[in-house]
């Protein structure tokens, strides 16, 4: 549990640096594009109105100049042309502008149907406005400087995240361990307090149960006074399954923590577990008019304590069998997929709420609908969790599903 709040808080603590980051800068980058843009726009109208500033050369950079003032200083150049396409006058100075450059331009200003354009594949942008006759006036500007401005400095913003994630994640990590100490110590009491409380319990239900059996074989209490006796030794029995379901539940926390490891892994015959426990749990199936089908791969071996495993395989057969609706099959299968071990246990009956789904594995939980309980069915709503515990012991996953066609189905992957 602690591991996936620490994950989840990690994560959690990502997201919002990196959306921060990736925010500041972008408002960042929107206002320097802005800028740019506004420079640009500003140059365009100085030259359609005839302020030219001379420069060297239009179309022939092919990177930013070094002494360009970071793009404050761009080459512009203003053409008249006529409605065929054909340059009427251009501004004076000693600018240059590539043929190919200056017709493209022309082109798109004539034929686009546009007042204005950019063309990033020769880093020019242009405006026109008509000065009549049918002819154009067209302004341009060499934007080479600002758009290699422009793309270092997305090339640096994204260094920048990528560093600061780096160092958010690093610095995270630690936190983390900070942040959740009080947590973790209280979930290590709470575990202690279970697994003690538990055993501390033990003693005096086994007192109790002593003391039940003496008086049942006492044969001066009346028969009808029995029937207390009764009611205590089942009251009794109940306790001492609660302890243990206790118990195995502290242990396996333990053991999903890494703390310690209370299973006796062994090579234990999956195959032949599953066959006996199915066959089982035929009687109780039976007794609801009911059939357990089962499909089994032969000689499925795996590393695992036998008797959780066992108790893992029972509950889930157990479960089906007390939910499924009379006269239907209760289907049990186990089967290897690639590295993994399947073991999957599906009943026909009332569908479970899908608001309930996620807390059906919760400990003592119980739903008031179709997953209630009554007491001659026994339980404590444990045997779902400790289930999952189980799997997670040893490394696997438990899961459910449940809809109307395909009916309940718990999913073991080993």
């Amino acid at each position: 549990m602690l591991k996936k709040l620490k994950r989840k808080f990690i994560l959690i603590v990502m997201v919002l640096v990196g959306a921060v980051l990736i925010g500041v800068l972008g408002m960042s980058m929107y206002s320097s594009y802005a800028n740019q843009r506004s420079i640009i726009s500003g140059a365009l109208d100085r030259n359609l109105d005839g302020e030219l500033n001379s420069v060297p050369t239009i179309g022939g950079m092919t990177a930013p100049q070094e002494d360009s003032a970071h793009g404050r200083t761009m080459l512009a150049l203003t053409v008249e042309v006529s409605s065929d396409g054909v340059v009427l006058q251009s501004s004076e100075g000693p600018v240059y502008i590539n043929s190919s450059v200056l017709s493209q331009v022309v082109d798109a200003a004539l034929n686009s149907g546009q007042k204005e354009g950019y063309d990033g594949s020769i880093h020019v942008s242009w405006k026109a406005k008509a000065i009549g006759g049918g002819a154009v006036r067209i302004a341009i500007v060499d934007t080479t400087d600002a758009d290699f401005t422009f793309q270092s400095m997305i090339v640096r913003n994204l260094e920048i995240v990528a560093l600061g994630l780096l160092l958010m994640f690093a610095i995270t990590w630690f936190l983390a361990d900070w942040a959740l100490k009080p947590v973790s110590v209280a979930w290590e009491q709470q575990k202690s307090f279970i697994a003690d409380a538990s055993h501390e319990l033990k003693t005096p239900l086994a007192v109790i149960s002593a003391n039940n059996e003496i008086l049942e074989r006492a044969k001066d209490i009346p028969a009808e006074s029995r029937r207390w006796i009764k009611s205590n030794v089942e009251e009794a029995n109940h306790m001492k399954g609660l302890v243990n379901d206790l118990l195995q539940l502290a242990r396996a926390d333990e053991c999903i923590a890494g703390l310690a490891s209370a299973m006796r892994i062994e090579p234990i015959s999956l195959s032949e577990m599953v066959e006996q426990s199915a066959l089982e749990f035929d009687a109780v199936a039976f007794e609801n008019w009911n059939d357990i089908s089962t499909t089994v791969q032969d000689g499925i071996v795996i590393n695992a304590d036998r008797e959780w495993m066992e108790r893992l395989i029972r509950i889930l057969i157990e479960n089906a069998c007390k939910y499924a609706s009379p006269k239907t099959t209760i289907s049990v299968s186990l089967a290897r997929q690639g590295q993994r071990v399947v073991y999957s246990v599906n009943n026909r009956g009332a569908v479970i709420d899908p608001q309930e789904l996620p807390h059906v594995f919760d400990r003592f939980y119980r739903s008031d609908k179709a997953r209630s309980r009554t007491k001659s069915e026994g339980g404590f709503g444990l045997g779902l969790a400790i289930a999952k515990a189980t799997a997670e012991a040893h490394g696997g996953s438990i899961s459910v599903t449940s809809n109307e066609q395909a009916g309940t189905t718990f999913t073991v992957v080993l």
